[in-house]
């Protein structure tokens, strides 16, 4: 039913997730061809998920797939073609106005096209010359720190080392990434903390451990597959405790599909033990909590001569500032935890007896956590959680980043990056023969406000949709309408090539799920899951045209166009066998060592992590314990008409591809401009169900940022707080509000008044 609210009361998963994954298949019009794709995910000799990054269990079964990675499948498997006849029939300026979701439904792209601004049309293009449009915007720059050069999670290993090659053999280390934007604050935050900037967790240690904590992460729909994990856990006696604003139904409960007997009974796993709508931005205060529990528990049984809580010979033999973190927690008021927090403090305490009696226990965290203004703080927090009980380096224990996109860590992890390390410059001057810039290029933000000063005259991104995963459209989207030249690499039709430069270029790719084919044959690529393991992938479907490219081939003849005769990289031999850029990408990254035979093992193999083996790469060659000051993880704002908006994502969307207008978790039908908020806080506004609203941010900068006419649904959600969807309500995310130390946007906490809507009061 469009445009309908109305309670779901099944679980997550089960027939209803196999329900909508058919319809999905049929509306993109493969309903067997997608079924035999789908039985190729996440398979040893098949490709990896196009969606979440979740790791792939060493046994694995004939259904190794969730609803959400069908979707993404079935979105990029699909039989929909956006064709150059599509682009005739439809001006830029035409297609501006379409949704989202209509603009990506019209399939995949078939043809190079180039911008035509005397007819507003895009136009077909030959690849050649779109290599040369390129190459003559950026030969004409004055200084290559004037292009910007952006990577989805989408890129496999390989491209990302090429691009990241050829854009440092070109001048410039602007490298402004989807991680920016989403685990960052991790990136930053833990190797203070930790030393690595990943997590320590594998996916063997869900099956020992004993307790799982879980904050800001929505597994049900952002990484579905974990549920299996969540759910064999639960079933096993292992304890979970969710801390989340919204009730999750996937941390509720889980109906497995791949239970015979759930599914024939229709009954289903509970997963959280308990499940605490903690307030937005109240994570940090939480966490705070619970170490002063333990503290405060470990002082008593040291006081009465009994075992101690905290484990000191971990405590005392690797770790260092102690002394300064409890000074901290004895001196935070509880009444102060309590408020931060929205939790009373018997709900803190009985969190932590559990935490307490774990000998191995799993902290669990997801963008709830790092999009904040002091995210990769709270990062940190949740490390001091985990080295107070000595969690770190235990089978069974660990702390767990749960990154978005298939290979967004993995991009990281072989060079894009906009602050290169002196040992990884080195090594690739010794590899290659030419001297990378060592000056520290453009994050996602910093790159924004390069565009928005003229600092920035080329835009070029592999994957995503930039346009609409950045913050303050009105303003960012100006800066990027200013550039000379926008090129996309992409898959579909998306908002990115419609908000472009005076000329703009789309570059159609291979997807995860379709043969590569090059001068040697066909090709595997490669990625990193959330939990540092490394596999292949390899497509199987034929390739939506024959005029798509590889993402390496697109990388070369780009750099071949720009480069010319002054490259000395042999970016022919490197596009005919992939084999020979993972040769490259061993000799720069000693990690990978033996990395072309050890794909080749079925389940690939794990980047071994120091902090798991106890090996602190800090500077005080231990880990450290870190001090947050106060509890509040964003600014404070004064007022009782403040609200503290959080974006979310529906359970029809990954990222930002919207698979349909509806989110049946949460009810909501047909629609995506609602806004969620208690009873209570209606009340106190003289609202009710249904009314149209606009959000106003409650910016510092004078500038009215303003989302109209949104529908109120009511949702048992703190007070002090709301939520609406991610990307609508990233025009009230203000670029100068993010982390100073991550960059990271702060998405998921914006102060905002809510009044009644301009267009409802006319």
């Amino acid at each position: 039913m469009a445009n309908d609210i109305r309670p779901y009361n099944a679980p997550a998963g089960g027939w209803g997730a196999l329900k909508a994954l058919g319809e999905h298949l049929v509306e993109q019009g493969i309903p067997i061809k997608g079924a035999v794709t789908l039985g190729r995910m996440n398979q040893p000799e098949g490709f990896d998920c196009p969606g979440c990054a979740w790791p792939d269990p060493k046994h694995t079964s004939s259904f190794e797939f969730c609803e959400n990675g069908g979707k993404a499948v079935a979105w990029e498997a699909t039989a929909k073609r956006c064709t150059p006849e599509f682009f005739t029939a439809h001006t830029v300026t035409e297609l501006s106005n379409w949704s989202d979701f209509d603009l990506e439904m019209v399939g995949r792209l078939t043809h190079p096209m180039a911008y035509d601004a005397a007819s507003d049309h895009y136009v077909p293009v030959g690849w050649d010359e779109a290599f040369a449009t390129v190459a003559r915007h950026l030969n004409g720059l004055p200084d290559p720190n004037m292009a910007e050069f952006y990577t989805s999670g989408r890129t496999s290993n390989e491209a990302a080392f090429l691009f990241q090659l050829f854009v440092r053999e070109f001048g410039t280390n602007n490298f402004p990434d989807c991680s920016n934007m989403c685990h960052e604050a991790t990136s930053v935050g833990l190797p203070h903390s930790l030393g690595v900037g990943k997590g320590t967790c594998l996916l063997s240690d869900f099956d020992k451990t004993d307790c799982i904590f879980i904050f800001g992460q929505n597994p049900g729909t952002n990484s579905p597959r974990m549920m299996t994990s969540l759910r064999n856990a639960s079933r096993r006696g292992a304890t979970i405790m969710s801390f989340n604003p919204f009730r999750e139904r996937a941390l509720e409960r889980f109906q497995s599909p791949q239970s015979p007997v759930e599914m024939a009974t229709l009954t289903s796993t509970p997963i959280s033990a308990k499940l605490y709508q903690l307030r937005v931005g109240g994570d940090v205060a939480v966490v705070k909590g619970l170490m002063k529990v333990l503290m405060e528990a470990d002082d008593a049984a040291r006081a009465g001569e009994l075992p101690p809580v905290l484990d000191w010979d971990f405590i005392k033999g690797h770790t260092t500032g102690i002394e300064a973190l409890t000074a901290d927690l004895r001196a935070t008021r509880w009444e102060d935890i309590v408020s931060q927090s929205g939790l009373a403090r018997d709900d803190i305490e009985y969190a932590a007896r559990a935490y307490m009696q774990a000998e191995r226990a799993i902290i669990v965290y997801g963008m709830g956590i790092t999009q904040h203004r002091r995210g990769a703080q709270s990062v940190q927090q949740l490390a001091n959680l985990t080295l107070l009980r000595g969690h770190i380096g235990r089978e069974g224990a660990g702390l767990c980043p749960v990154r978005g996109h298939s290979n967004v860590q993995g991009d990281r992890t072989v060079g894009i990056t906009e602050t290169p390390t002196r040992e990884f410059l080195d090594r690739l001057e010794r590899r290659f023969g030419f001297k990378p810039p060592s000056q520290h290029g453009h994050n996602v933000v910093t790159a924004l406000e390069a565009m928005k000063d003229g600092k920035v005259k080329v835009f070029f991104a592999i994957g995503g949709n930039f346009v609409s995963a950045i913050p303050d459209w009105e303003v960012t989207r100006a800066a990027l309408r200013k550039l000379d030249l926008t090129v996309q690499v992409s898959t579909k039709l998306n908002r990115s090539h419609l908000v472009h430069g005076r000329e703009a270029l789309i570059l159609p790719c291979l997807g995860r799920t379709e043969i590569d084919i090059q001068a040697t044959g066909p090709q595997s690529v490669t990625v990193e899951d959330s939990m540092s393991m490394v596999h292949a992938s390899a497509g199987r479907n034929v390739p939506a045209s024959e005029h798509l490219r590889s993402e390496p081939a697109i990388v070369a003849g780009i750099a071949r166009a720009t480069l010319g005769a002054r490259s000395v990289v042999d970016w022919e031999g490197f596009t005919a066998d992939y084999d020979l850029i993972r040769d490259a990408i061993e000799d720069v990254f000693p990690i990978f060592r033996g990395y072309n035979a050890r794909i080749r093992i079925p389940g690939g193999f794990h980047l071994t992590s120091n902090a798991r083996e106890r090996i602190w790469a800090t500077a005080s060659g231990k880990a450290n314990f870190l001090v947050f000051d106060g509890l509040g993880e964003d600014p404070p704002q004064d007022g009782l008409d403040v609200l503290w908006l959080t974006t979310v994502r529906s359970h029809d969307q990954y990222n930002t591809t919207i698979y349909s207008m509806s989110d049946r978790y949460r009810g909501v039908f047909g629609q995506r401009d609602v806004v969620f908020l208690n009873e209570q806080e209606m009340e106190r506004r003289g609202l009710q169900a249904d009314d149209r609203v606009d959000l106003i941010t409650l910016s510092t900068d004078g500038v009215e940022r303003r989302l109209s006419n949104f529908r109120i649904v009511p949702y048992a959600f703190p007070n002090g707080s709301c939520a609406a969807y991610y990307p609508e309500a990233n025009p009230l995310v203000p670029l100068y509000s993010h982390d100073p130390m991550s960059f990271t946007p702060s998405y998921k906490a914006i102060p905002i008044r809510i009044s009644r809507s301009r267009a409802e009061a006319v």
